[in-house]
């Protein structure tokens, strides 16, 4: 019997959190439009598809109740609103954490606008397009397709599955919600941690058509497991405030509790815009105070070197694939990862889903965060890139677990980045843009081979025994200015760019399979536990072995459709004994 998967209703984005709100995850009417048709037919104006599915799960997955494969450029959603008379008078703002790749969407009929990108959260005021019974017909149209000169991560450009490129990912595939809000609002916070001065920047940024004329008091309250540790008001007059506030406290002896993966501390933080006295917006936030710098080749945490133990993550499920099934499969993978003795994952082609890093915050998992692939190098591609990538940096800004930016894997999207120096400033100008909008945390250009600038030199390399390693990695000034090539024939560098003495990282490798699964791994399949252990330890001592190294990634976290190579199965049984990988990873 197929298993039921239920509508995922916590809250979507928990560092930005009000209390007014719907979640509209669940079922939904549905249409195909194989043909390109429903526009000319005016199909916003319907009340009712054929079809039904499961938001947001895609229809390609189980999960969706629909589970159809075979690739549809075209798909509409309508779903019936009645906004409560509690919230009549205010704004009313349908948010999308995430939608695949074009976005229309028509409220009553009426067309409200359009998005482009498919990794990240977007919203419409829909408030003018409301009826009078306070009913909103809300009808979405998704438009994708198998261009590679859009963000598409993992997903396969071609009919069947094909190499490490899985089922697409069509539609809506995170949670779509309503929000209800005040005319004036707290639109946005970026949180600045600095332990260095015991200090955390605020950057306020209130709704465009605040009235800046009606005495608006915006207070700042932190606390620390319930114990008030600093409180402030600022007056508002103008959209952009920013606040810097030293967070050292009596209550602690003056120390501040910083953030770490032994100690994920986290101070609370409450947001309350005063109108004349009276409360018009509340949002609860929350913040960590961790610091991630480089010195002499050393990543450090907290002006600590830090060994980086990675397990590469693709964020697949079995029944849902892009979409984490509930939050309960979320914490399971925190907490399996854990378990075996990383302390942190490599989020590969994917934009993670906010619950997610909010969970990666609260049990102390670092992650990097990596932008899905384009496949071809164009005008079209590198604007499409930038404009996603951007708004990915900006969005997952203020979580303390991610630690690092990684924009490019493995020159997909830049394949002659060796020789073309066009290729060479794309990656350039998205490392300075990144920098631009973060200075604290290490950018990876281009992760596992061809560096041109780049904060740390990371590196992928399947060699199966150990020995191999450590003389492959012996002559670190030979490999390092590509005298020396590795998976098969790639170089440490670009052309024309230098090692500058930043941390190395082998941030792939192993992937080992067992003979007895359908489906591939890296190198020669092992006959058993046995075998897989004394390869694993062989390979990934050697890493720790080699003195310069900083750290390691492993291949991976899951199986992935036809991909075999997880420490789990897809339904995320261990395949070996998780207390002898930790035992290997602690040694």
């Amino acid at each position: 019997m197929t298993k039921k998967i239920m509508p995922r209703n916590e809250y979507p984005r928990p560092h930005f959190e009000r209390k007014d709100w719907l979640n509209l995850n669940g079922e939904w009417n549905f249409s195909f439009d194989e043909e390109n048709i429903g526009e000319r037919e005016q199909w916003y104006n319907v009340t009712n598809f054929e079809q039904k599915i499961i938001v947001p799960f895609t229809y390609e997955t189980e999960a969706s109740g629909i589970e159809k494969e075979e690739f549809c450029p075209n798909i509409w959603y309508q779903k019936f609103v009645i906004v409560p008379k509690e919230y009549e008078s205010k704004k009313v703002v349908l948010h999308f954490q995430a939608a695949d790749y074009i976005t229309k969407l028509w409220v009553n009929g009426k067309f409200v606008g359009e998005h482009k990108g498919g990794q990240i959260a977007f919203s419409f005021d829909i408030t003018n397009y409301l009826t009078e019974n306070n009913e909103l017909n809300i009808i979405i149209k998704n438009e994708d397709s198998f261009s590679c000169y859009q963000p598409r991560g993992k997903q396969r450009w071609k009919d069947e599955n094909f190499g490490c490129w899985y089922v697409q990912t069509t539609g809506i595939w995170q949670t779509v919600w309503l929000e209800y809000l005040n005319e004036e609002n707290l639109e946005s916070v970026k949180t600045t941690p600095n332990i260095d001065t015991d200090s955390v920047e605020f950057e306020f940024k209130f709704s465009d058509d605040i009235n800046l004329n009606s005495n608006l008091i915006l207070k700042t309250s932190i606390s620390f497991n319930n114990h008030p540790i600093k409180e402030f008001s600022l007056g508002i007059d103008c959209t952009r405030h920013t606040l810097d506030l030293n967070i050292a406290s009596e209550v602690f002896h003056w120390k501040v509790m910083q953030w770490s993966p032994k100690e994920p501390n986290l101070y609370d933080v409450e947001f309350t815009l005063y109108k004349e006295n009276h409360i018009v917006d509340q949002v609860h936030s929350y913040f960590g105070m961790r610091k991630i710098s480089i010195e002499n080749g050393n990543v450090l945490l907290n002006n600590v070197p830090l060994y980086q133990r990675l397990l590469l993550d693709q964020g697949y499920w079995k029944e849902s694939h892009l979409t984490p099934p509930s939050e309960e499969a979320i914490i399971e993978d925190i907490d399996k990862t854990l378990e075996m003795g990383f302390n942190g994952v490599r989020k590969h082609m994917k934009v993670e889903d906010q619950r997610f890093l909010y969970w990666a915050d609260k049990k102390g998992l670092l992650v990097w965060s990596e932008m899905a692939a384009t496949y071809d190098f164009s005008d079209e591609a590198v604007q499409n890139f930038t404009e996603e990538w951007m708004e990915v940096v900006k969005q997952q800004y203020n979580h303390p677990s991610i630690i690092t930016w990684t924009p490019f894997n493995e020159s997909w999207g830049i394949r002659n980045v060796y020789t073309d120096v066009k290729q060479q400033k794309f990656t350039e100008a998205i490392y300075y843009l990144t920098k631009s909008m973060d200075s604290m945390r290490p950018v990876i250009v281009n992760d596992g081979w061809e560096h041109t600038i780049s904060d740390i030199i990371t590196l992928h390399d399947y060699v199966e025994n150990g020995d191999e390693f450590i003389e492959r990695y012996a002559d670190k000034e030979r490999l390092l200015s590509n005298g020396i090539a590795f998976n098969k024939d790639k170089h440490a560098m670009v052309q024309g760019y230098e090692y500058n003495g930043q941390p190395i990282i082998i941030s792939e490798y192993g992937g080992i399979a067992f003979n007895s699964e359908e489906g591939w791994g890296y190198g020669n399949h092992v006959k058993d536990d046995e075998e897989f252990l004394r390869r694993y330890e062989s390979i990934t001592q050697a890493i720790k072995d080699t003195k310069y190294i900083s750290g390691f990634c492993y291949t991976q976290i899951t199986d992935v459709q036809q991909e075999i190579n997880g420490l789990l199965t897809e339904d995320r049984k261990s395949k070996i004994n998780p207390e002898k990988i930790r035992d290997i990873n602690l040694k």
